[in-house]
């Protein structure tokens, strides 16, 4: 299973520093990507330029490292990984809390970093092997009545 997990995040991570590159280069020299400037109307950006640069740095940023963290078999990258994963949750949840529109591509890319997350935590070893097994009741603790 983890030789599919590192696959999986390296996919998805691969896939996420893409997009963000891409998104910040659109929004940024891309004049918005043709996305209607009333999106943005209320809150701090006066135009899709900071957004970008910020989904570049910070979420293209953060899938960056996870990224070479893994080639580089650091230690830390499966922390990176989750850290990226969640990143990329919250800019989805804060871009829909600000403009207060859904598009289909925000579901994709909260499915992403959800699912980067998860497997992020399995590989930091959240998965008990076996599964289902149980640990020893431990009397002196209390964690049998009796």
């Amino acid at each position: 299973m983890r030789p599919t997990l590192r696959i999986l995040l390296f996919t998805l991570a691969g896939f996420s520093v893409v997009s963000a590159l891409i998104g910040m280069i659109g929004l940024t020299i891309g004049g918005g990507m043709g996305l209607p400037a009333e999106w943005i109307t209320g809150t701090i950006f006066a135009s899709y330029f900071w957004p970008g640069v910020i989904l570049g740095v910070v979420v293209g940023g953060t899938q960056s490292l996870a990224l070479i963290a893994q080639v580089g078999r650091f230690q830390v990258a499966w922390g990176l990984h989750a850290a990226a994963g969640l990143t990329l949750m919250i800019w989805i949840f804060v871009e829909i809390a600000l403009m207060l529109v859904w598009s289909p591509l925000h579901g994709i890319f909260f499915a992403t970093g959800l699912v980067q997350t998860v497997c992020a935590v399995l590989m930091l070893g959240a998965w008990p092997r076996p599964l289902l097994a149980r640990t020893a009741p431990n009397r002196a603790n209390g964690s049998i009545p009796g």
